[in-house]
């Protein structure tokens, strides 16, 4: 496994571990680190991002009304359509949109592995991007919301074109207590 994804894994357990953690005082108790697939080299991908859609503004629904930033009265938070990618993954191609808001560029995804390995209500990457121009996606950095870790957090649902029905073995796997 390269340095750099054990390092942000591990500095990600040690967070867990620490007093601003998005797991409960019980959870924190029996914590033993997140479980991750291991590193995929071919889920390291530079893409462009196809910007020709519309840049409207997207209300994104989410698990609950405590997002900051969020519609209170709907459970929605605002995001631009930045784009769409296009990448495959064994043969099967897939077209996800890339969204932006204040913080950078946004890809919440629910893959075929939400069934049964990963968190069901789907993942999230913060690509950037490259001094090519092209956008960063690795999907070994793929985490999961803190809605996953405790209900008490609310977090962007992946809209309709980012539920992917490919599987994505990468990044982070579904939360064990």
């Amino acid at each position: 496994m390269g340095a750099d994804l054990q390092t942000f894994r591990n500095e990600k357990d040690d967070f867990f571990r620490g007093p601003d953690s998005p797991l409960t005082p019980e959870q924190q108790t029996s914590f033993s680190g997140l479980h991750h697939y291991p590193e995929d080299p071919a889920l390291r991908l530079r893409l462009p991002l196809d910007e020709n859609v519309p840049p409207d503004p997207i209300m994104m629904l989410s698990t609950g009304l405590r997002l900051r930033g969020s519609d209170s009265r709907s459970g929605q938070r605002r995001y631009v359509r930045a784009g769409k990618i296009l990448f495959a993954v064994q043969d099967q191609p897939a077209k996800p949109s890339v969204f932006k808001d204040e913080h950078g560029y946004f890809l919440p995804f629910r893959d075929a592995t939400g069934e049964d390995e990963t968190y069901p209500a789907g993942r999230y990457l913060e690509p950037a991007t490259g001094a090519d121009g092209l956008l960063e996606v690795d999907f070994n950095l793929a985490y999961n919301p803190y809605c996953a870790y405790n209900q008490h957090y609310s977090c962007p649902i992946p809209p309709r074109d980012n539920v992917l029905t490919v599987r994505i073995e990468a990044g982070e796997k579904r939360f064990v207590t």
